[in-house]
């Protein structure tokens, strides 16, 4: 090969080499448009990039090189902190930066109304969206979230937030349903739901719990209404004493004063407590409970002596 011929080809080379380096450098200052948080799932590169982009992220099978040189992102809450990044400087997020965490306690008996305009107060969120997207992700119209502890990322959007509580929750359903039935069906939950809501609100104390859940199911077997305070501190009205006028004008299935049978829907949220002893409530004959002086309640099985109890405790 002539010198002429050489210097052509190796002229003819590096031009392909800055054209190339010149196109990659245009690529990497591309932007991302991103939320504050995102969550990186588990899995592969590949596995990772294909999910983000399913999630709307304009990446490529080049990013998934890239992110090869620059390491493997860890699964879980990353915290961009902007919405638009260059390209390169979103990778090095996912491979290094995570997110501040905050608590989230959601206390057993609240209801989605009350935990939802807490969350809107201490994370700056809209109430309306969080609604939306509860009954978007949730399984059930109340109860969807699980009575705990959680850590949330700090900037996390309401999608994000209400996606991420639900999911976790509907796990730890499955996990008790699947331990205890051998499958998880969510008609059959619902019930269990219901249930549970109820024992959480009427119940003193957690060894309390089952005996309550023993009074719902013999009122039920006997066609008898549940007459509970509990059921109509469903919504708004979790706080609000239960008066005599609310029982007369709450037309509501939750008044279980006027309509037999269980609420069609959870009246809040529950604990493991609660749970268990809507599953296995125990073996009694009281029809009736009462509270007493020492802030728990007494049970009889007639009403001849429910009334002794009532004229006790006033």
């Amino acid at each position: 090969m002539s010198v002429l011929r050489t210097s052509t080809w190796i002229t003819w080379i590096e031009n392909i080499a800055l054209v190339l380096i010149i196109t990659f450098a245009f690529y990497t200052t591309l932007p991302v448009k991103t939320t504050k948080t995102l969550l990186v799932p588990q899995g592969s590169i590949t596995h990772i990039i294909t999910q983000l982009t399913k999630q709307g992220y304009a990446l490529s099978g080049i990013d998934k090189y890239l992110l090869v040189l620059m390491g493997q992102p860890q699964s879980g809450w990353v915290n961009i902190g902007s919405t638009e990044l260059n390209r390169i400087d979103f990778l090095y997020k996912l491979t290094t930066a995570k997110a501040k965490m905050e608590q989230v306690t959601l206390i057993p008996g609240e209801t989605k109304e009350l935990f939802l305009e807490m969350l809107a107060d201490d994370f700056q969120l809209n109430y309306l969206k969080l609604n939306t997207y509860y009954n978007t992700f949730s399984k059930y119209p109340e109860a969807g979230i699980y009575a705990d502890t959680y850590y949330v990322p700090y900037g996390i959007s309401e999608k994000h937030l209400m996606y991420f509580l639900t999911t976790e929750s509907d796990k730890k359903y499955a996990e008790i349903s699947k331990k205890v039935y051998g499958t998880y069906r969510e008609k059959q939950w619902l019930n269990i739901l219901i249930s549970a809501s109820i024992i959480q609100k009427e119940a003193a104390n957690a060894n309390e719990m089952p005996i309550i859940a023993s009074v719902i199911v013999n009122r039920l077997k006997k066609g008898m209404p549940l007459q509970m305070d509990g059921t109509l501190n469903y919504g708004k009205y979790s706080h609000i004493k239960v008066t005599p006028e609310r029982i007369k004008n709450d037309t509501s299935r939750f008044n279980t004063y006027k309509h037999k049978g269980l609420p069609y829907s959870p009246i809040g949220a529950v604990s493991l407590d609660a749970l268990k002893a809507a599953i296995k409530p125990a073996k009694t004959s009281y029809l009736y409970f009462m509270k007493n002086a020492q802030g728990v309640h007494d049970f009889t099985d007639s009403y001849k002596k429910h009334r002794k109890n009532i004229k006790k405790a006033r």
